[in-house]
């Protein structure tokens, strides 16, 4: 639901991804939505103070809750799928960027598309030449499956 701010991308963004963790956490993965959202405060501590203070509150709430070692154990090994076959063409992109954007160093995310993404590693290429990977998993017809990773 929006709120008064939602006006402005980032805390519209923030407030989406609070949901997201807030889900994360009562699914008994509340260290792994931690982790998401530490990146994310560390990201926005400079520049978005207000928004950055949000996750800080959000973090102290999710310490709370209880975990589930066994799903944490599989989030931790397991890759983000990041399936963007639901999303709009035009929000695809920025999507799958700012996902790339909020990976350490040798990290990636399975992409998941309905159609092959190649305009897409042309982006990549002009924007993070050397920086990143790319690897076909699945080719079509239906589905393509790709990982991107950030290279170490």
């Amino acid at each position: 639901m929006a709120g008064p701010n939602d006006s402005d991308p980032v805390t519209a963004l923030v407030r989406l991804l609070a949901e997201a963790l807030v889900a994360l956490g009562r699914a008994g993965q509340p260290d792994a939505a931690n982790r998401i959202a530490g990146r994310a405060w560390s990201a926005l501590r400079h520049d978005h103070p207000h928004e950055a203070e949000r996750l800080n509150n959000l973090m102290h709430g999710l310490a709370k809750l209880p975990s589930n070692p066994e799903k944490e154990n599989r989030m931790s090994t397991s890759e983000l799928e990041l399936d963007v076959r639901t999303e709009v063409p035009a929000r695809r992109h920025e999507l799958i960027f700012d996902t790339y954007e909020n990976l350490g160093a040798g990290e990636g995310f399975m992409l998941v598309n309905d159609h092959d993404p190649k305009p897409l590693y042309y982006q990549f290429a002009a924007e993070h030449e050397g920086e990143f990977s790319w690897d076909y998993l699945e080719q079509g017809p239906e589905v393509w499956r790709v990982r991107i990773g950030r290279t170490p």
